[in-house]
């Protein structure tokens, strides 16, 4: 079935598709959609079958390539100019996400593009590590007062900031989820357990059970499914990479409990089993089910988030998939605020969307 087409891939990762010259039109259609085009072409690559792609579909690939490897050169000099801005900072400087995997040399950096860097600190050095890094040339571009307030006060992260000469961003956070959402998370608890980056000095990244947690709590919370298959795909990586250490799915679970993400790891290790084959060993099946909502939710979200997690492709979309989409949406917010929150921004949102300001 075509709208399955770019999970199977990864559901059988060995086993080389055969594909017509339109299956490769919808597979990089998809691809492109879900911000996976060059993983789909670093995959090729790893498994020896670059060269079997048509002459059509292969400059595709070969130009994802080129785009990833550059960027991810960006990343490492970005990230060798952030650690020495923040030299002076006493606290540790977490990296996030896309950066962390391709600095700790995860498998989900392989191919992986990226559009800023994220990082954590404690709370109260959010001042000081914003002055350092503006210092160095990263400035807000934030003016509107609502909104500085909205990430200030409400959110897990300042607004993004921008380098002047290079146009770089960094996302600044001091914990994982908002502080008012429904599973926020203390900052402090996860910087207990942070680890070292290997030969860069002051740098970090979170422990293996917290990465694997707060990549599931991003996906099932911001409500940004457009990419969701690709943030999926990251969490396969992980699970893969980690299950060999000792302990590590029953320290997953135990990290879940401790920080009140059960619910996000449930969906994450339901949906990775349905898309790409991979579960939690036969042992723990009890101990995954204790994770999730009640069956009406489980039902509810399995169809929402089934429509919702295929590439926002034509080949995917169903008469369902916008309301499924729409759905999450406002979940997504409903997790984040409270009611005496979540409806104001919304409408000031949709107010703002069809009466922007005009630029003075």
């Amino acid at each position: 079935m075509s709208s399955g087409l770019l999970a199977s891939i990864w559901a059988r990762s060995d086993v080389r598709p055969e594909l017509g010259l339109r299956d490769w039109e919808t597979l990089l259609g998809q691809a492109r959609r879900a911000r996976l085009i060059a993983r789909l072409a670093a995959h090729h690559l790893d498994q020896g079958w670059l060269a079997a792609v048509p002459d059509g579909p292969r400059p595709h690939l070969e130009g994802a390539l080129r785009l990833a490897e550059r960027q991810q050169f960006e990343v490492r000099w970005e990230v060798d100019c952030i650690q020495r801005a923040l030299r002076g900072i006493d606290a540790p400087v977490v990296l996030l996400k896309g950066a962390a995997y391709l600095m700790a040399n995860l498998p989900a950096a392989r191919g992986r593009l990226f559009a800023d860097i994220d990082l954590m600190v404690p709370r109260d050095q959010i001042d000081a590590v914003e002055g350092a890094l503006f210092a160095a040339g990263w400035i807000s571009d934030e003016r509107d007062a609502y909104n500085q307030r909205y990430y200030r006060e409400w959110m897990h992260e300042i607004p993004p900031l921008r380098h002047v000469q290079r146009n770089t961003y960094i996302d600044l956070h001091h914990t994982i989820t908002p502080p008012t959402s429904r599973f926020h998370v203390d900052g402090q608890l996860l910087l207990g357990k942070v680890q070292p980056l290997r030969g860069i000095t002051g740098l970090y990244t979170l422990a293996p059970p917290d990465m694997v947690l707060h990549s599931a709590v991003h996906l099932f919370q911001e409500g940004e499914f457009d990419h969701g298959m690709r943030d999926l795909l990251d969490l396969k990586d992980l699970l893969e990479h980690f299950q060999p250490q000792a302990n590590f799915w029953p320290g997953l679970f135990d990290r879940a409990d401790e920080l009140g993400l059960q619910i996000p790891l449930f969906h994450t290790l339901f949906h990775i089993k349905r898309l790409f084959g991979l579960s939690a060993p036969d042992r723990f099946t009890e101990r995954v089910a204790q994770l999730g909502p009640g069956a009406p939710a489980r039902m509810v979200m399995a169809w929402l988030l089934g429509l919702a997690l295929k590439p926002d492709h034509p080949s995917c979309n169903t008469r369902w998939t916008g309301l499924a989409r729409w759905l999450l949406y406002v979940r997504s917010h409903a997790l984040r605020m409270p009611l005496r929150l979540m409806v104001p921004h919304l409408v000031r949102k949709a107010w703002m969307r069809h009466f922007p300001k005009k630029k003075k």
